[in-house]
């Protein structure tokens, strides 16, 4: 799986989603943009692909580092109540902050997710049967028990519809204003990087890790950290998007190794272009209307999840 390959998917793509829409808006357009054009152009269809590059890099990323630190390669926010913290954080920010602006409604859905997170990590140290299968099957649990306190509140508090929107991931709603807040991800992505090489000591053992004079808990936590707050910018942002950070790490870990610092681009740029395509094809697939992305990367996940399972032992996952 070559960079060069990636990027040139990523580029194809990015030009299709730009020219997809019900408006009217094809490459020679772009010569002779009118104002109409050129309002669609830098109100929709270039934030929403901005949104779509940033999600599916950062989710992919996610689910690497959740994945080095656990030593357990069906780890993912999905499956480790991550996605379900940050949900019931934008609830409570909902119930307890009505007047709260994005910025603050994400400070709290970070705060869950971090702590639902954690919590996680500290049920996977106390388990002793560390079966590949068995412990994503714990988190779904977790994230169950947490999914049903967060619908139990919404139904309390007559706030259903507005948890419904951050249950299904979707970008049609993507414009200019609503989405900035996901930038603040590319810094975290950044140091991510920086300590990719500290995040594939932690994930071969504490033990190990301590023996080489590295900082493991501290390490830990940053990556929790990382993990907590690209979720929660993401949810708060555009919803729940499923798998993805379980199934592309995967791929990428099959023709790259575990080496996280080399496989992190491939991985960001894997996560957005598959993100892209499920896009696209959910925006042509009943065209002029479009089907969410939660639906379309759930459907096109769930079958490479499965087909990871049934070969797991093939690829030593």
């Amino acid at each position: 799986m070559k960079i060069r390959y990636l990027v040139s998917a990523l580029i194809i793509l990015s030009v299709a989603s730009i020219f997809i829409g019900v408006s009217d808006l094809s490459p020679l357009d772009m010569f002779s943009l009118t104002e109409s054009q050129m309002q669609i152009l830098l109100t929709s269809r270039i934030p929403r692909l901005l949104s779509i590059l940033i999600a599916g890099m950062s989710m992919s990323i996610c689910g690497l580092i959740m994945q080095q630190l656990s030593r357990n390669k069906f780890v993912s926010p999905t499956t480790a109540g991550t996605l379900d913290s940050a949900r019931l954080g934008v609830l409570v920010s909902l119930m307890m902050f009505a007047a709260a602006s994005p910025l603050q409604k994400m400070l709290v859905s970070f705060v869950f997710a971090l702590l639902g997170t954690f919590i996680f990590m500290k049920i996977l140290e106390k388990i002793k049967f560390k079966d590949a299968i068995f412990i994503p099957l714990i988190g779904l649990m977790f994230g169950n028990i947490i999914s049903s306190v967060s619908t139990f509140f919404a139904y309390q508090n007559d706030l259903i519809q507005n948890m419904s929107s951050w249950m299904q991931g979707d970008f049609s709603m993507i414009m200019s204003g609503n989405y900035e807040l996901m930038f603040i991800t590319i810094p975290v992505l950044l140091l991510a990087y920086v300590y990719a090489n500290k995040f594939t000591i932690a994930g071969m053992g504490e033990d190990f890790a301590k023996n080489l004079g590295l900082n493991y808990r501290q390490v830990v936590n940053l990556g929790l950290m990382i993990t907590a707050l690209a979720t929660a910018s993401v949810v708060l942002s555009v919803g729940v998007i499923p798998f993805l950070g379980l199934i592309i790490p995967n791929i990428v870990t099959i023709y790259q190794g575990d080496h996280l610092k080399k496989t992190l681009l491939h991985t960001a740029l894997l996560g957005a272009v598959f993100v892209l395509f499920c896009d696209v094809i959910g925006r042509i697939i009943i065209y002029p209307y479009e089907i969410p992305i939660s639906l379309t990367v759930g459907v096109i996940g769930s079958g490479i999840f499965i087909y990871l399972l049934l070969r797991r032992k093939k690829y030593g996952l």
